[in-house]
């Protein structure tokens, strides 16, 4: 078979309001050659590309063997996103029902392109598609369903789609800031959140490459109490102020000055703690990251970022050095308690305990 052809499928297109899918099945050892499992990376300029996760070999591997026995089924469709270069060729047809019209599904083929250049994207069935590709088996046809999105649409319907499985959540993170679409309202209040937490990783301040994510392997800062130091200050907290509470939209560039304004002397007054990783430090930990936030919060919160008094801040937090125990010693608290430096978990409880006493000394 030739290099570049075109793919010729019967398929049913069905109308869904404004939108339309295609049902159609296709051989799945065919699917590599014009399909592509898009996964997500940071191209030179730091731009999001892609939104799948790793393949799982196990998994994969687990497929391969129960195709290659007989009597194999997969009866779920895989889910396809196409770009424009595919289209859809009505048949001649008569009927009440409007909203599916049966035709054809075209597809060029170009085998010699590389994965980013080919006409389609695997939404759904990335480890099945894989299996069916390693099997030793001559052909294997699947159901699918495709669509013709743009990749920000795709990246939506990639979080839909995987709503209701055990889907990594640093990678659901790294696709808010940048997905379209009606999304579940937990995620929907976490966007902008998201979204900030992706310009922090990527900025030249204290987080820059330090938070964990898909496409930061290397950081050792959880995403995740990123996410809620940003996700309390943006909706009760200092970074409130810069929020359209009609739409959930912000002011992004004054967000992260502010954030850099506070957490930059914070890394620089508690060096030592700011450059160890959460094991080492209860100030890169979870407790640390949640309850310093708060502080930033009880200091400058309903005050600009460039009309708060930031020398004033700095002396405020050089004279928590005598009463915090980041990575050594031992935690005094208020109420007679004691914990030792690492005695403090990420729990809401140790959160909540470590912020009032911070919070306490700050307002002294």
């Amino acid at each position: 078979m030739a290099d570049r052809y075109v793919l010729k499928v019967p398929a049913l297109k069905v109308l869904q309001g404004s939108k339309e899918i295609y049902c159609f099945a296709v051989d799945g050892k065919k699917l590599h050659d014009f399909a592509s499992v898009s996964r997500v990376r940071r191209d030179d300029q730091k731009r999001l590309q892609g939104y799948q996760r790793p393949e799982v070999l196990s998994h994969i591997s687990s497929i391969r063997r129960y195709l290659e026995s007989e009597g194999a089924m997969l009866p779920n469709a895989v889910v396809l996103a196409f770009d424009e270069r595919v289209t859809f060729e009505p048949a001649v047809r008569g009927g009440d029902v409007k909203y599916s019209v049966p035709g054809e599904l075209i597809i060029p083929v170009d085998e010699s392109l590389a994965d980013e250049e080919k006409p389609a994207w695997l939404v759904d069935g990335q480890q099945r598609s894989a299996a069916i590709r390693d099997a030793d088996l001559a052909e294997f046809p699947v159901a699918a369903v495709g669509f013709i999105a743009t990749p920000e649409e795709q990246r939506s319907q990639f979080i839909l789609v995987n709503s209701t499985k055990p889907l990594p959540k640093g990678l659901v993170y790294e696709l808010l800031p940048e997905t379209t679409g009606q999304l579940p309202r937990s995620y929907a209040r976490r966007q902008l959140a998201a979204k900030i937490m992706v310009l922090l990783n990527m900025s030249d301040g204290p987080f820059g490459g330090r938070i964990a994510s898909p496409t930061s392997p290397g950081g050792n800062i959880k995403d995740n109490s990123v996410l809620r130091m940003l996700e309390h200050s943006i909706y009760e907290g200092a970074l409130y102020q810069y929020r359209n509470a009609e739409d959930g939209t912000g002011d992004e560039e004054a967000m992260l000055a502010h954030l850099l304004a506070f957490w930059t002397p914070v890394s620089h007054l508690f060096e030592d703690a700011w450059g160890k990783p959460p094991k080492e430090s209860r100030l890169t930990h979870g407790v640390g990251i949640q309850a310093m936030g708060f502080v930033m919060d009880r200091l400058t919160t309903d005050v600009p970022y460039n009309k708060v008094d930031w020398d004033k801040v700095r002396i405020t937090l050089r004279e928590l050095a005598d009463h915090v125990a980041w990575t050594s010693g031992t935690w005094r608290f208020s109420d007679g308690q004691e914990r030792r430096w690492n005695g403090l978990q990420n729990t809401s409880n140790d959160v909540r305990l470590l912020t009032s006493h911070l919070q306490a000394l700050v307002s002294k």
